[in-house]
């Protein structure tokens, strides 16, 4: 039996792992989505029961209601023509040369399916998050990340070929010539792209990527396309500048996309309507659309038919399900003793700053003064985005057809944003969502009521103890990110500001070396850590479970041993090694296993609760422990 002297996440988790059994439709089993396919059984009945009802609470639900009908009439969509669908590749198939596409690109951008090969994008800006910027990056790679590229990684090659002929596939079902040499054509033009894509490792470090360029400029530097003509048509007028976030995609953007590739663009770009539609269509099409993500981690079989029902609604609908859920299940009680846990939280954090060791008084005053500022968001939305009320469902057109309809209106909202002041009160995650996050640019930690159930809370079976080595880490967790290594370079408001000493973030930088050492390089069973992709994940989580322990310590009836205990139940897992592998090379957390096992081991009260010692498994030496807030 293993004891949690050696391994806190094997001997906490052991009957866990023992019985459990990853799903056949899924890469992975965790604490997460034990809540996540409860809270799918709930809402399917829910939406099941709704459906046979003549009238909603709200007409946005009206809505959702309707579409998940639509969703779930299989007679409907398996006698489908995929008429719609091939319309679609039709306006894409009809560009017969580069002039065409360059004309066209308004109309490609607003008004079909297809995804174009760059991507204009409007988001708060880093360094005026009252306001909105148009952000430019390229289109991203078939594979998870530019490291399966590689010549040595074992996956490469098999994956490209799986993909080529499970769209070939696809094409030929709705009815394009020569598929396979389109498939091929596609995954060509992808190969070009490689050298100039952000890696993982590179998006995660997303405060650096910040390049604003004058329009002028960027005009001069991208000729092949007409910059200003397409951006006013998609903002209706110019701004001052744009935000490139992949510098070697724009100073490649001539050679990539241009006439002499127009031939593997088009290719691409018909493959990714193709994939994009398959979802919508007959039972046979989205088990097929569905094979190679399948493939990539090792998943058994598809979701079935109910599971998809709710997928493809939320995929519209997630923010009406979220407030539906949220105020069916969520109570006013938790709302509230979380809510007091966030302010608990808050002020250990204060205080823990004020008392830090390593920076000035001028920084720690200004790190509380951005602590104090934080905007927590507990359980669900007071109001819904108001383009929602838009998305209409008609009757008479197919399911296909809608969800065209519906990506069409979406689109020209997302645009129409740009004119706007941001609103930093919505929300970016549905209620029914497990999970929860820090926002930096609207300085904001918000708590989808999903997440707020044991093991991460429960106000009647777990202990105080219990609740802070869950939720209480999480919420700490969610507070930590505003100092994290991203995190920390935005100011209160949200902006893209220094508001550190020279000599402080110098040191903090010294900080963040000592974590990613920490975790660079630990051996999981589907291969190494990279400590710089995952540390900011990491401060986070070694930040939450050092206030969480603070706050913890301040109940009458505390307890360290449930607390480390119920920290390495919410990271239990089980995944495929596929999956595993996807994410060690793609996501910036640590594996379950990693996150349950080493914040801990930076803690001397975690050493004292089980009485470890050197020579045992989870024993760190002092000078080994990595300490920042």
């Amino acid at each position: 039996m293993t004891r949690i002297q050696d391994d806190l996440f094997e001997a906490v988790n052991a009957e866990w792992l023992a019985k459990t059994e990853i799903p056949s439709d899924r890469p992975r089993i965790a604490a997460f989505d034990e809540l996540v396919i409860e809270n799918e059984k709930r809402l399917a009945a829910d939406m099941k029961a709704l459906s046979e009802l003549s009238e909603q609470e709200s007409p946005e639900l009206t809505q959702a209601i309707a579409f998940y009908k639509k969703a779930g009439d299989w007679t409907t969509r398996n006698a489908d023509d995929f008429s719609a669908v091939k319309k679609e590749l039709d306006k894409i198939a009809s560009l017969a040369t580069f002039e065409d596409f360059k004309d066209s690109l308004a109309d490609i951008a607003l008004h079909s399916q297809a995804s174009l090969p760059f991507s204009f994008g409007v988001q708060a800006d880093m360094k005026d998050a009252v306001h909105y910027a148009l952000g430019f990056t390229g289109p991203g790679l078939l594979l998870p990340d530019k490291t399966y590229y590689g010549e040595d990684h074992p996956r490469k090659q098999e994956l490209l070929d799986f993909w080529a002929k499970n769209t070939a596939e696809l094409l030929a079902t709705f009815g394009m010539a020569d598929a396979e040499k389109l498939a091929d054509q596609a995954v060509a033009f992808d190969g070009l792209l490689v050298e100039s894509a952000n890696s993982s490792e590179e998006w995660a470090k997303y405060a650096e990527l910040y390049n604003p360029i004058a329009v002028e400029d960027f005009a001069t530097q991208v000729t092949n396309i007409d910059v200003k003509a397409f951006v006013e048509s998609l903002l209706g007028r110019l701004p001052e500048q744009i935000i490139v976030f992949e510098n070697r995609f724009y100073e490649s953007f001539d050679r990539l996309i241009a006439p002499e590739n127009w031939e593997l663009i088009k290719a691409w770009m018909l493959t990714k309507i193709a994939r994009k539609a398959t979802g919508y269509l007959s039972e046979e099409v989205r088990i097929l659309g569905g094979a190679y993500g399948r493939f990539l981690q090792n998943v058994a079989e598809a979701r079935n038919q109910e599971k998809h029902q709710l997928d493809v609604t939320e995929g519209y609908f997630s923010q009406v399900i979220g407030l539906y859920y949220g105020k069916k299940y969520f109570g006013e009680a938790a709302k509230a003793d979380v809510k007091r846990m966030v302010e608990v939280m808050i002020k250990v954090y204060q205080s823990r700053l004020l008392s830090n060791d390593w920076l000035s008084q001028a920084t720690a005053e200004q790190a509380v003064e951005k602590l104090d500022a934080i905007t927590p968001m507990i359980g669900y939305p007071d109001k819904l985005p108001k383009v929602l009320s838009k998305l209409v469902v008609d009757a008479d057109q197919s399911l296909y057809e809608n969800a065209v309809k519906f990506d069409e209106i979406l689109t020209a909202r997302h645009y129409e944003k740009f004119s706007e002041e941001v609103d930093k009160t919505e929300w970016h995650m549905p209620a029914h969502m497990v999970n929860a996050y820090y926002s930096p640019d609207s300085n904001t930690i918000v708590f989808p009521a999903a997440i707020l159930q044991a093991p991460f809370y429960d106000n009647q079976k777990q202990t105080a103890s219990q609740n802070y080595g869950g939720i209480g880490a999480v919420i700490a967790h969610e507070i930590s990110h505003a100092f994290d290594n991203n995190g920390a370079q935005f100011d209160k408001f949200g902006n893209l500001n220094k508001w550190w000493t020279d000599e402080d973030y110098t040191a903090f930088e010294k900080k963040q070396e000592e974590m990613i050492a920490e975790f660079d390089g630990l051996e999981t069973e589907a291969g190494k850590a990279n400590g710089r992709l995952i540390v900011s994940e990491n401060i986070a989580d070694q930040g939450g479970i050092t206030a969480a322990l603070t706050a913890a310590k301040l109940e009458p009836d505390y307890s360290a041993e449930e607390f480390f205990k119920q920290w390495a139940e919410i990271w239990r897992i089980k995944a495929s090694t596929e999956y595993q592998q996807m994410l060690l090379s793609s996501d910036v957390h640590a594996p379950g296993k990693l996150r349950a096992n080493v914040p801990p081991t930076n803690l001397e009260d975690f050493f004292e609760a089980f009485d470890i010692k050197p020579g045992d498994g989870m024993w760190r030496a002092e000078e080994d422990r990595v300490k920042i807030w």
